[in-house]
């Protein structure tokens, strides 16, 4: 699974991505799914898990988004306030989700396993700018 964050915004830190695989763990705990691999950069993270075949997998996403949204949000105020001001937000409303039969399990554990996390601190010293209209006036 890949999750991104509202506007592709390059908000994750290397210790917010910790806490989120935490999070992660927890919450799959309670749905009775086993994480394989988490990782992430400052703007998206990857979910490797094994489920079971009976599992809506849209309200475990939906109750994952939540949750680790809520709790970022109020570990990290003022990091989230930087890049979103007082909007309540931190995942993008899509997601990326697939079912592995042609590669084997330690194939996407190694690419997860190598994302590349120092991005996640030379990206968080860039301080994002309001979006804005990118239209040009006709005529």
């Amino acid at each position: 699974m890949v999750l991104t964050t509202k506007y592709r915004r390059k908000v994750i830190t290397p210790i917010m991505l910790i806490r989120l695989g935490e999070l992660v763990n927890h919450i799959s705990q309670k749905w009775g799914c086993e994480v394989i691999e988490f990782n992430g950069e400052s703007d998206h993270v990857h979910l490797l898990f094994r489920y079971y075949p009976q599992m809506q997998l849209s309200k475990f996403v939906n109750a994952l988004k939540s949750y680790t949204s809520q709790q970022i949000r109020s570990c990290f105020l003022t990091e989230i306030k930087r890049v979103y001001w007082d909007k309540p937000v931190f995942w993008n409303s899509a997601y990326f989700i697939a079912s592995c039969g042609g590669v084997t399990v330690e194939v996407l554990k190694q690419y997860v396993q190598n994302q590349d996390s120092a991005t996640c601190v030379q990206d968080q010293l860039a301080i994002p700018h309001p979006p804005h209209s990118s239209r040009q006036p006709s005529g």
